[in-house]
């Protein structure tokens, strides 16, 4: 057997970068109101919540989220404590195992000089997730964003990992296809346990 954790936040009350507008979801049709069904439009960031980064986020010739391939966001992961604050190329040296994909649990506050990011993409990662806002921090965006995102690896951000034990997971966490868009919502889960995979290097 296996155990399900979802690892999304809230869209509606996760919390919001900086300079961010909130989401907002008004109601249309109303069943109350004498409609035939319930729906709401929903106004949004691509960015709000648990979500996915496409290199169009930070490269102007990048690919749009519905382009990307969905290996990445779906197999085998390990989840790791950072201290927050800066990660520097040296703490990546130190702290990161060589795996496919990688979970950052800093209590929401441990995001990437651009020189952590260029070592944490010369390991050969393909999807690094991390509880924080942002892989960056206030200071520089764009360094960290860029120095993933032209290697091709796969960003999520804003993930729930206050109670995910580190160790080792399967990830399934494909992010909502929109063309042409510089990110997209996921609802990202851990599979903890026994699992369908054995050994397939998945």
């Amino acid at each position: 057997m296996y155990k399900i954790i979802d690892i999304s936040k809230d869209m509606l009350r996760a919390p919001l970068y900086p300079g961010d507008p909130p989401p907002e979801v008004s109601v249309f049709s109303a069943i109350a109101a004498g409609d035939a069904c319930n729906m709401a439009k929903l106004t949004a960031t691509l960015h709000t919540g648990t979500h996915a980064d496409a290199p169009l986020h930070f490269l102007p010739d990048g690919a749009g989220i519905g382009a990307l391939p969905l290996s990445p966001f779906i197999g085998e992961c390990t989840v790791i404590e950072v201290p927050p604050g800066p990660l520097t190329g040296e703490a990546v040296n130190r702290l990161f195992p060589q795996v496919k994909r990688l979970l950052l649990k800093g209590g929401g506050k441990a995001y990437f000089e651009k020189t952590g990011a260029e070592e944490a993409a010369a390991l050969g990662l393909e999807l690094l997730g991390t509880d924080a806002l942002s892989v960056g921090g206030e200071d520089d965006q764009k360094g960290p964003h860029r120095a993933l995102l032209r290697e091709n690896v796969c960003i999520l951000e804003n993930l729930e990992l206050s109670k995910v034990s580190p160790g080792s997971y399967f990830l399934f966490a494909p992010p909502v296809k929109i063309g042409g868009a510089d990110g997209a919502p996921v609802r990202a889960l851990l599979l903890d346990g026994y699992l369908f995979w054995s050994g397939s290097g998945v």
